[in-house]
């Protein structure tokens, strides 16, 4: 299995581990482009990452990594950096995420004291990360009304025009234009924390009762409802309203946002709902184009409830009912994704 990384990286990683007898197996991948493999020399295991080279001091991974544990957030150990061969070793974290845990039992809740943990590293990014006097590509960087705009669009080309094959005339591609920028200026308008900003169950590993928090090379400054949206309505969990209201309610009673004097309860939830539908249907727009782009039809299964969500969530807009009404007349509901070549 040792041709599957290149010469130059089994001499580099042979420098770094200081031994020539190693076992290379390639571990499955999620969304991502970098590639990820398990490095094993006896009962020593590390994991490589690998993409394209780059420069360490401006790699976004290793500055929000940097960031993140400096603030006590568990993030996994960078073990060795290879610029020039674009390849970090990192700790090895294991296979058992915060997904499969909710899964494994047949009682979801069996994962709560898990998702408290997880939880608890999110108030540690968002309570401490956002204002420490350390600064990354985390606390440079904004979701602001373009990139949330950038986002619709993505999912209006991948998933209204490229997956259902919607032709909007004009005054509907305007009207839907109109609606957009609507609530991704209001979502812009909300006061901004740090956003690991894709803070689902695949991206939360347990190693030995620890929570450890992946894949956040992303992090940048947006509304706190963010993150709180990717982990309560995530596409690859069921999770009910009334455990998500649970966890939320943690949330809430430990982190430093009910405490503000100009917090207001309503207002969260409303913002909470708005974010629901700006980030529950870009995910339908990224599951649309990984078929669209690549023909990765495993994502096509998690369509048809991450849509549930976006439906649910307009419930609460009735101004922006021309989604609706799009998603409506092109059957969005009844088609079977999953079942497209």
């Amino acid at each position: 299995m040792m041709d599957l990384i290149s010469e130059p990286i089994k001499n580099w990683l042979t420098q770094q581990i200081n031994s020539v007898e190693f076992t290379i197996v390639q571990l499955a991948g999620d969304a991502s482009a970098r590639r990820y493999y398990r490095v094993i020399q006896g009962e020593k295991t590390w994991v490589l990452m690998s993409w394209e080279p780059f420069t360490a001091e401006a790699y976004p991974f290793l500055s929000v990594q940097k960031h993140f544990l400096a603030c006590y957030v568990q993030v996994p150990e960078v073990v060795a950096i290879g610029e020039s061969l674009g390849v970090l070793l990192l700790e090895d974290l294991g296979d058992l995420t915060l997904e499969r845990k909710f899964w494994e039992s047949s009682k979801p809740e069996a994962s709560e004291n898990f998702y408290l943990k997880t939880i608890d590293e999110l108030i540690k990014i968002h309570d401490v990360a956002t204002f420490s006097d350390i600064k990354s590509t985390a606390s440079t960087t904004k979701f602001d009304t373009a990139k949330f705009m950038w986002e619709m669009n993505y999912a209006k080309d991948n998933l209204l025009s490229g997956l259902l094959n919607v032709k909007l005339n004009e005054a509907a591609a305007n009207e839907l234009d109109s609606a957009f920028m609507s609530f991704c200026s209001i979502l812009d308008q909300q006061p901004k924390v740090i956003c690991h900003r894709d803070f689902h169950s695949r991206n939360v590993m347990l190693k030995l009762n620890r929570v450890i928090i992946i894949d956040f090379q992303d992090a940048r400054l947006g509304p706190v409802q963010y993150d709180l949206v990717s982990l309560f309505k995530d596409s690859y969990v069921d999770m009910s309203d009334e455990y998500a209201a649970r966890l939320m309610n943690y949330y809430l009673q430990n982190s430093k946002l009910k405490k503000s004097p100009t917090f207001s309860e309503e207002e969260f939830f409303k913002i909470y709902e708005l974010q629901s539908l700006q980030r529950c249907f870009k995910a339908c727009g990224s599951f649309a184009s990984f078929m669209n782009q690549r023909g990765d039809t495993r994502y096509l299964k998690y369509l048809s409830p991450t849509l549930r969500r976006v439906f649910k969530a307009l419930a609460h807009f009735p101004e922006y009912s021309i989604l609706n009404k799009i998603l409506i007349d092109a059957g969005a509901l009844e088609k079977k994704f999953e079942s497209l070549p």
